[in-house]
């Protein structure tokens, strides 16, 4: 049978020629492909019928990290920390998480892909946590620190689907953002938390693949239960392809 393709958000920036190009950074790629798929890069710009158009021809979306999403975009206020924001990712990906869920699609959402899953179906963020909880764990990178650096552990909820990919109730993991989940949104359930009580997973219910984490699991493929995590989502995947 041949092997699952996985559609891949990427994101805009310019080449050393001043060219503006798209990309996807390399350890999502080997993620997937180490774990038996075909990444396919979905370059921005596409209008929502391109993407209708598209999904089709997935077995799966992998929603990954990046800038920030405008605070706009889920009721948020204007604040000096927010930076990156490309409007027109924030648009296609806002677009395109109702449309895979629609499709029953098996997805996985990475960093800023966790949080734009939260906001495309209601929720919201903290346009800084550091700032806004002023309690909280230093969430967010550090020029010090790899990126495969273990930051902080994480709880993991008892029966949560991530509970049995992992097949652990704590695990440390890296972390590099400072936006986080502040609402989450209704229909998506909660199933892991930093100590300071970050939401850092959740997942949709009575959905055979819908899991997001806050963390970098693509570049902490040196433990088991990171390539486990990507191995869960390409067998959903296969599964979709095979129509099961």
């Amino acid at each position: 049978m041949s092997l699952p393709i996985i559609g891949v958000i990427t994101y805009r920036n310019q080449n050393p020629l001043g060219f503006t190009q798209f990309s996807a950074s390399e350890a999502y790629t080997s993620s997937l492909v180490n774990a038996g798929a075909i990444p396919l890069l979905i370059p921005l710009g596409q209008p929502q019928s391109n993407l209708e158009a598209l999904l089709p021809h997935l077995d799966g979306v992998l929603f990954t990290g990046g800038g920030d999403i405008a605070p706009e975009r889920y009721g948020g206020a204007p604040n000096s920390l927010v930076s990156d924001v490309d409007p027109d990712r924030d648009r296609l990906e806002i677009e395109l998480v109702p449309q895979v869920i629609e499709t029953g699609k098996p997805f996985l959402g990475i960093c800023r892909g966790f949080q734009v899953i939260n906001v495309a179906l209601g929720g919201s963020l903290y346009e800084d946590i550091k700032a806004q909880r002023p309690d909280s764990l230093e969430h967010q990178w550090s020029p010090t620190h790899p990126r495969e650096h273990l930051a902080h552990s994480v709880r993991i909820e008892t029966g949560s689907r991530l509970e049995d990919i992992l097949k652990a109730d704590e695990v440390q993991v890296n972390s590099l953002h400072h936006q986080g989940i502040r609402r989450l949104a209704r229909n998506l359930l909660p199933t892991a938390y930093a100590p300071d009580g970050v939401i850092e997973a959740f997942e949709l219910p009575s959905y055979p693949y819908g899991l997001a984490v806050q963390w970098h699991p693509e570049n902490l493929q040196a433990h088991q239960s990171m390539r486990d995590l990507f191995r869960s989502f390409v067998l959903s995947a296969e599964a979709d392809k095979r129509g099961a």
